[in-house]
């Protein structure tokens, strides 16, 4: 299977957080599924570190190539399609990223992995 992660299931996996629900957790720890991470999530996650709205225990360019490379994660870059796609969606969630990967998510044809109650809100296939 192949899914999106949203910004905070990425951020909680590689944390080994228990905020993962046990099925998202198992999704991503089988190597048999092909993960994929939107760069507008590493783009989310520095603006957040620069604004010390977010603490990481290691340098941002030393913890996310490694954890990337480590968990197989596919970074998915953005695409003219995909902000075709973030163009036509309705203004239900007002995240900007958020409204990115899920025009990715249904761009590209695949779930994606998040408790974010408003993904529902658009119809894109999400995984908790």
């Amino acid at each position: 299977m192949r899914a999106l992660l949203d910004t905070h299931s990425f951020l909680w996996f590689i944390a080994g957080s228990n905020r993962l629900s046990v099925n998202a957790r198992q999704l991503m720890a089988d190597f048999e599924n092909e993960l994929v991470l939107s760069i507008a999530s590493l783009w989310e996650i520095a603006i957040k570190v620069s604004l010390g709205k977010l603490d990481l225990r290691e340098p941002f360019e030393e913890l996310f190539p490694r954890q990337i490379q480590e968990h197989e994660i596919e970074t998915l870059r953005i695409t003219f399609p995909h902000l075709s796609r973030l163009l036509n969606l309705p203004l239900h969630h007002r995240d900007p990223f958020d409204r990115l990967i899920i025009a990715q998510g249904l761009e590209e044809g695949i779930p994606i992995i998040t408790t974010d109650p408003a993904f529902s809100d658009y119809p894109v296939t999400t995984i908790w």
